[in-house]
Formats: C-alpha cells, structure tokens, sequence
C-alpha cells in the first residue's frame, strides 16, 4: 500500500509539468471549469497539485517500501482522468441547482396564482383562464373550466362568461362556508353538497349550451339574413324556402340558448342568496346549526328544482 502511495506521488508530481505547459498554452485543455486563465494553471499545476504530491509522498515513507509500477501509472494517469471526471461532476452540480431552482420558482409561482385567484374571487372579478386550470380547484371548479372552454371552442364567448360568474359565486360560497363551519360538521357537508349540486346542474346546462350551440356553429344567420333582403322577388322558391328554414334553425336555437342561460341566471341568484344567508349565520351561538339549515332551505328548494330541470334538458 504505501508502495502505491509513493509510486502516485512521484507519477503525480511528473505529470504536473506536461500539464502546466498544456494549460499554458490552452487553459481551456487543462482546467475543468471556467474561468480558464493562465494564472488558474499555474496554481492549481504549480501549487496544489504538487503539494498534494508531496504529501502523499509524505505518507508513503512510513511504509519503507520502494514505488510500485501500479502507483507510477496511476500518477501519471491521474490528472487525465481527474479533469473529465471534475467536469462531469460540475455539470451534475448544474443540473441538479438548475432542477431545484426551477421546482422553487414554478412552486412560487403556483403559491402566487393561487394568491392572485383568492384576491380575485375576493373582489368579485375571477375568470377562467381557458388556457390551464385553476390552481386551488375541486371537480366542480374543474367541470366548469371544461364548460368554458367547450363554450368557446364554438366561439360563444358570449355564454362563457356564465362560466366566470358561476365560478365566483361557488368559489365565493364555499370560502364563506369554510370560514363560518367546522369541515367536519355535518352542517358544512350538506350545505355544500347543496351549493355543489346547484353549481354542477348550471354545469350541465352549459355543457347543453355548447352542444346546442356547436350544431349551428356553421350557419352564417348575417349572411342568410342578407340574401334573404336581396331581391326575393327574383329568389328561386326552393332557395328562399333553404335560407328560411336555416334561420329557423339559427332563431330556434338561440331560443333554446335563452332558455338554458335563464336557468343559469336563477342558479347565479340562488348561489347569491345562499351567500348572504351563510353571511347571516352567527356560529359562536348554540342553535348555529339550526340557523344554518333555515337559511339554505330556499337553496334546498332551488336544488330539487334544478334536478329536475337537469332531467328535462
């Protein structure tokens, strides 16, 4: 052992040279990472390397054996090897800093956008980024994020906004619920599970918007309006009879738009109501509970009738 010692001092410390003139001339060759100057060869070549040869050598004398050919060629060997090995460990140390910079900054950024929804559903003016979920969400959040985006795939932005207001009054409804409610109280569960039923019955109602909608996407109702305005006299019958009976299709449907945005309005103004009820809740009095259901029965109400809308549609 302390004959390979002293065989990797001296193969160690010889090769010190060829790299110092190496570097020398190439930094670049000779150091493993930036910055590649001469005055970075010389200490590392001229300095450090050297003295760890001396003391390895040093080490190496308590044995009292001469220099192995295994040490010599280890020595020598050593420097060459050490670079890439250096290199590749510095890039690893990169790449991991890099990962974990990147996992805190895209962590940040979630805790900011959820931050920025809380402050907007606080004031009222939260929308639905069609372009990625909201970060604080549950399936009816979600259902109603998949709603907007099917309502403006048909390029119904106008009835999308029904996906912003919903969104508001739930998220606004359940913030009040968690602040005036144990969640583990029974009380908490089931007025959820009314407001959730509500909200996913509008759901329903939008997802039929945008399937009713998408059968007359195609129509151009402004362009069978101008044809039909144009000289009718002079119109074939059959043409005149195609274009009425295409904008009937187009009126029929917007009638049936109507309908299902109405039945949103009325779930829109239940959630209002349930939110003004849950606000008049006092939870530090005993009959909270009570008080709770008697404020929701109108929600109560709303709910079973929203069902059964949901089953007509």
């Amino acid at each position: 052992m302390f004959g390979f010692l002293q065989g990797l001092a001296y193969g160690l410390f010889l090769s010190c040279l060829p790299w110092l003139i190496l570097g020398l001339i190439n930094p670049h060759a000779a150091l493993p990472s930036e910055p590649f100057t001469r005055l970075r060869v010389l200490i590392r070549y001229w300095l450090v390397v050297p003295f760890i040869a001396l003391l390895i050598w040093l080490t190496s004398l308590w044995g009292g054996f001469g220099p192995t050919l295994g040490g010599w060629l280890t020595g020598l060997a050593a420097l060459a090897a050490a670079i890439p090995a250096e290199r590749a460990w510095r890039r690893r140390r990169l790449t991991l800093a890099e990962r974990r910079r990147a996992a805190r900054q895209a962590a940040l950024a979630t805790q900011e956008q959820a931050a920025l929804e809380r402050e907007a559903r606080e004031q009222g003016i939260a929308v639905l980024d069609p372009a990625r979920p909201p970060v604080e969400s549950d399936t009816v959040i979600l259902a109603l994020w998949e709603a907007k985006k099917r309502l403006l795939a048909v390029e119904r932005p106008d009835l999308a906004i029904q996906s912003d207001r919903l969104y508001t009054r739930y998220a606004h409804v359940d913030g009040m619920l968690r602040g005036k409610f144990d969640p583990n109280e029974l009380t908490f569960e089931r007025s959820r599970g009314l407001v959730g039923e509500v909200t996913r019955t509008a759901v329903d109602n939008l997802n039929t918007m945008a399937s009713i909608a998408r059968g007359v996407a195609e129509v151009d109702a402004d362009y069978v309006r101008r044809r039909l305005s144009q000289e009718p006299a002079r119109m074939p019958d059959e043409e005149r009879l195609a274009l009425t009976r295409r904008l009937d299709l187009v009126e029929q449907t917007e009638q049936r738009l109507r309908e299902l945005s109405a039945r949103n309005e009325a779930a829109i103004t239940a959630l209002d109501d349930a939110a003004v009820a849950v606000a008049a809740v006092e939870t530090d009095r005993p009959q909270a509970s009570v008080a709770a259901d008697q404020a929701l029965a109108d929600l109560r109400r709303f709910a079973e009738k929203a069902h059964h809308y949901g089953r007509d549609a």
